[in-house]
């Protein structure tokens, strides 16, 4: 029987498409299963379905407390203090996490009323949420762990420096991202002792939170073998700045206070509501720089830190809040990304995996402070560098040079192991 001319040619032609498809398959298919083997499955941006994420909810707990109004208005405290760093953070962990299949989500609960708070923060464990970030008093944040005690939930204080809380008040189901009075104070009285400032006259406030500081400032000076010569509390009700003639009064009375004290190398203050810190500066009887709450002050974080690429968390910062990063913004987002660091190397959503994660003796953090930021076995206090900083800039880091410890100088700062009467976390 004749052939068609053409079948033989079609024939072949058709053999190779065939071979070219299921070359074509064979790659889509290698190249899934690296892809899987990796855990990045390629997906066009957005295409992954909401039911495929594993969702890890963070709860923000502010106590919206009172507070006086600052001393100069470019310190008027922004309504999203803290919040903003926490959705910084939140933003962060979802760029990683969308590799992961990890979504990051923030609900914000606050109130003016304690109570209420607890209750608020309670009502979303009950929901399945374990992770709290708390902007709260000490009282608060011991009311908030005790009733969620039991629960697979962790509680990251970043509004308290209260030293209890890392002390005989603590909690096992709490930790710290922002530094207590404790290590504060330490960062201060290392530098001045570098300084060879060691006689110190110390101003305090008549307030609670004052008298908890000047105490940390006393554990500082007998710590690093300097002196208070003299303690004074500040009792003078001073007159309206903003008043005629009240720059005058203030003029009149500071020196009336600090004057026949006895030979100091610098003026320490506790003023920790800022109720009369500000107004020492350049209006004491001796000329004496002021540190402490006012003047030089320990802090955690400073919207002018450009070291250790902080630059770039500090312009990502004011894209997202159009503001300066501030220190509660920053330990906020400490938490936060404490959180999304455990998720990313445990890559599991559970809270019991990330809270072990956590809480393991190889976690670390990179935070812009030149090292690795971990968490005390003993308190559970994030162990950090200090910044020593005026206004406008960084002075100064410590732990200074000099201070050494067997294991970290970050714990030459703050409450160490054979110093600490916290229970909850040996039990």
């Amino acid at each position: 029987m004749r052939r068609n001319s053409n079948e033989q040619p079609n024939r072949g032609f058709s053999r190779g498409i065939a071979s070219l498809l299921l070359l074509l398959l064979a790659a889509a298919a290698q190249l899934f299963l690296v892809a899987s083997v990796f855990g990045q499955v390629p997906a066009s941006r957005g295409s992954v379905h909401t039911d495929q994420m594993q969702r890890i909810a963070i709860v923000l707990a502010r106590e919206l407390r009172d507070v006086p109004p600052p001393f100069s208005l470019l310190d008027v405290r922004p309504p999203d203090d803290g919040v903003a760093g926490a959705r910084l953070a939140i933003n962060d962990n979802n760029t990683t996490g969308r590799f992961l299949k990890q979504a990051f989500t923030l609900e914000v609960v606050e109130s003016g009323k304690p109570e209420e708070l607890v209750t608020g923060v309670k009502k979303q464990a009950e929901a399945g949420v374990s992770l709290i970030v708390a902007d709260a008093s000490a009282q608060t944040v011991i009311a908030i762990a005790d009733a969620l005690k039991g629960r697979d939930a962790l509680i990251f204080n970043a509004g308290s420096s209260d030293d209890r809380l890392r002390d005989r008040d603590c909690r096992a189901n709490v930790v710290h991202t922002t530094p207590s009075r404790a290590m504060l104070a330490d960062a201060l009285g290392q530098y001045l002792r570098w300084k060879r400032w060691q006689r110190w006259f110390l101003v305090r406030g008549t307030e609670p939170d004052d008298e908890a500081f000047a105490e940390a400032v006393r554990r500082a000076a007998k710590r690093f073998g300097s002196k208070i010569v003299e303690e004074r509390p500040f009792k003078y009700e001073v007159g309206s700045r903003r008043a005629d003639g009240g720059h005058e009064q203030v003029q009149e009375q500071i020196p009336a206070l600090t004057q026949k004290a006895p030979a100091h190398d610098v003026l320490v203050v506790a003023d920790e509501g800022g109720l009369f810190g500000e107004y020492l500066p350049y209006r004491t009887w001796d000329a004496r720089p002021v540190a402490g709450t006012q003047g030089l002050v320990p802090t955690s974080w400073h919207p002018a830190l450009e070291q250790w690429g902080a630059t770039q968390l500090q312009n990502r910062f004011r894209r997202l809040a159009d503001r300066a990063m501030r220190p509660l913004d920053y330990d906020a987002w400490v938490a936060v990304r404490s959180i999304g660091e455990a998720a990313t190397r445990s890559r599991s959503a559970a809270p019991a995996d990330l809270i072990a994660r956590l809480k393991s003796a190889d976690f670390d953090l990179a935070a812009f402070k030149g090292r690795k930021l971990t968490y005390r076995a003993w308190d559970g206090q994030l162990r950090q560098p200090i910044l020593l900083a005026t206004a406008k800039l960084p002075v100064t880091v410590s732990p200074q040079p000099g201070f050494l410890h067997q294991f970290t100088e970050l714990d030459t700062l703050g409450i160490d192991k054979p110093e600490t009467n916290c229970r909850a976390y040996a039990q």
